[in-house]
This record gives C-alpha cells, sequence and structure tokens, in this order.
C-alpha cells in the first residue's frame, strides 16, 4: 500500500470515517501523537472510528474504549482485557472494531452498511457472494 497523502497533510480534518489498520504498523500509529490528535478530532467531531486487528489498542490509548464494547486481535488480550473475543466484529456508538484479516469482509460490509446504508451493504454482499 502506498500512502497518497501524509498525516500532516490532513492534520486538522475530519472524515466520514477514520479507518485504522492493524498489522504491525500498529506499534508506528501507537507511537505517533499526530495519529492520538487526528483519532480524538474524529471521535469528538461525532465521525465514525474503525478498527481491526491490534488497531483497537489505538483506540484505548486515546481513551476510547472505556465503557465501551469492542474486539480486537487475541494477542492484544492483555492490553485489552474487555475484548469480547467471540464477536467478528463490533459497534459501539460511533465505533467499529474487528478481530483481523479473517474479520476483514464482515467489516467492509458493516462499515457500508453504517456509511451508506444497509440497502447497498445487501448489494455488496449478493456481488461479491458473501
Amino acid at each position: 500500500m502506498h500512502a497518497d497523502t501524509s498525516l500532516e497533510a490532513v492534520r486538522g480534518r475530519t472524515f466520514d470515517c477514520l479507518f485504522l489498520p492493524g498489522g504491525p504498523g500498529v506499534k508506528l500509529l501507537r507511537a505517533d501523537p499526530r495519529v492520538r490528535e487526528l483519532v480524538l478530532r474524529q471521535h469528538h467531531a461525532g465521525g465514525w472510528l474503525a478498527a481491526i486487528c491490534a488497531a483497537p489498542t489505538v483506540l484505548h490509548d486515546a481513551g476510547l474504549l472505556s465503557g465501551r464494547r469492542y474486539t480486537a486481535h487475541f494477542s492484544v488480550a492483555t492490553e485489552l482485557p474487555h475484548i469480547l473475543a467471540g464477536e467478528r466484529c463490533v459497534t459501539d456508538g460511533r465505533i467499529v472494531t474487528s478481530r483481523g484479516a479473517g474479520t476483514a469482509l464482515d467489516l467492509g460490509l458493516l462499515l457500508v452498511e453504517k456509511l451508506v446504508s444497509p440497502q447497498k451493504a445487501t448489494e455488496v454482499a449478493a456481488s461479491i457472494h458473501a
């Protein structure tokens, strides 16, 4: 994947949905204060936040998971002891979390449902035989 912009270029902006990818890059997301700033700005503006795999730790670091329902990859269970391990995707308010690569399709369809419409999610699912 190649970025078409930089964190600096989007500083101060909000989006329809801010998606935090999982994998080994989560360490870099957690270490960069601009990511926390972007996450908090998105949350305070009432925008959608989505995080998959280990990326819910970024939401946790920003203080956004306290008292919320969420899931994440089992590898971060010691940091996020309230993971709903049996759930593939969890929505709580405008925060959507998913366990990992095996739940990416579920997450994608859920985001289409939330950001566009349930009908569009059904249409997309049918087109890909989900």
